[in-house]
């Protein structure tokens, strides 16, 4: 479990490989960028060495471009895997300049965005578009989200059961909202990885 401070955002991630795997075909990205921070979760076709080796790939990919347009990293995530297993991935970016978070995802990395609200904490889900990236890529597009301080990201494979973000103590950090939901979540039947962002950019409606 790493925990760091990465520009606008605090994160943490929790992982674990499939029982009796020596690695896991799960992982994920988190970066600075020009416009304030990227993040993205992937997750390998299968198990083991082959589905591993097309998550660094896809990884080597999104680290290895200049650009952070999500869409432009799917395409060249796309092109690098062809030959490959595939892997299914979601993407996030977040630009403190306007206080927004774009995102988009292909395959079954859930998104769920938990916002503090007057009256309790409102999920918003990534919508997430079939296909496989390396072979069978979708028409996708990305959507636009306006964030506040306190919003928090979650990325979680598909060794992690639905509703994980249910009932959540959105006020724990982000290591423990990562390692509980793997703890309360983790099927045990696949790789599980869980990214846990939380923003901390203070724009102006936050500050008053």
């Amino acid at each position: 479990m790493d925990t760091s401070l990465i520009s606008v955002i605090e994160w943490s991630v929790a992982e674990e490989p499939l029982p009796g795997q020596k690695q896991s075909g799960d992982r994920c990205v988190v970066s600075n960028t020009p416009e304030g921070a990227l993040l993205a979760v992937v997750d390998g076709i299968g198990h083991g060495e082959d589905a591993a080796h097309s998550a660094e790939m896809a990884v080597g990919a999104i680290n290895g471009s200049g650009n952070r347009s999500p869409i432009l990293l799917l395409r060249r995530c796309q092109q690098r895997l062809q030959g490959t297993r595939g892997a299914v991935l979601s993407i996030a970016s977040f630009n403190p300049t306007d206080d927004t978070m774009t995102w988009l995802g292909v395959g079954n990395v859930a998104g769920v965005l938990l916002r503090r609200e007057a009256y309790g904490i409102r999920q918003e889900s990534l919508l997430l578009r079939g296909g496989i990236v390396g072979a069978q890529l979708p028409s996708v597009s990305a959507s636009v989200l306006t964030v506040n301080y306190g919003d928090t990201l979650i990325f979680a494979t598909d060794g992690i059961r639905g509703g994980f973000a249910d009932n959540l103590n959105i006020n724990a950090s982000t290591q423990e909202i990562a390692r509980s939901i793997i703890e309360s979540h983790w099927r045990k039947i696949d790789d599980a990885l869980v990214l846990v962002a939380r923003y901390v950019h203070k724009n102006e409606s936050s500050a008053q």
